[in-house]
C-alpha cells in the first residue's frame, strides 16, 4: 500500500500544479479516484478479491461483498459510472469552471478530509 499511496499522492499533487500552470491557457486539469469498481481487476480471475482471498482463507466471493459492504452504497461503483464521471468533467457546459479537482467515485467506500 506504500507503493500506491505514495502514487496517488503525487497524482493529486501533479492535478493540481497542471491545473494551475494550464489553466490560463483555457486547460482543465482533473483526477478521478475511483474506489473499488466491478472490473476484472477487482473480481476477475487473479483480481483483488480472488488474492486477498487467498491470503484470509476466504473465499473471492466473500472478499468482495466484503469490499461492497465498506462502501456507504453497499455496492462497488461501475465502470459506465466512473465513464459517466469523466464525461461529467470533459464537459465546458457543465463543468467548465471544475479544475485542479481530484473527483473520488467510490460509493462512500473512503472517508477524506480536507
Amino acid at each position: 500500500m506504500i507503493d500506491y499511496g505514495a502514487a496517488k499522492a503525487a497524482l493529486v499533487n501533479l492535478t493540481n500544479a497542471l491545473s494551475k500552470e494550464f489553466g490560463p491557457h483555457g486547460i482543465r486539469v482533473n483526477a478521478i479516484s475511483p474506489g473499488p469498481v466491478a472490473t476484472d481487476l477487482w473480481l476477475g480471475a487473479g483480481g483483488v478479491a480472488e488474492t486477498l482471498a487467498a491470503t484470509a482463507d476466504a473465499t473471492a466471493d466473500s472478499v468482495a461483498a466484503t469490499a461492497a459492504a465498506q462502501a456507504v452504497t453497499g455496492r462497488f461503483t461501475t465502470p459506465t459510472e466512473v465513464a459517466d464521471l469523466a464525461l461529467f468533467l470533459a464537459s465546458d457546459r457543465v463543468a467548465g469552471n471544475v479544475t485542479g479537482a481530484n473527483m473520488t467515485i467510490d460509493g462512500g467506500f473512503t472517508t477524506e478530509t480536507h
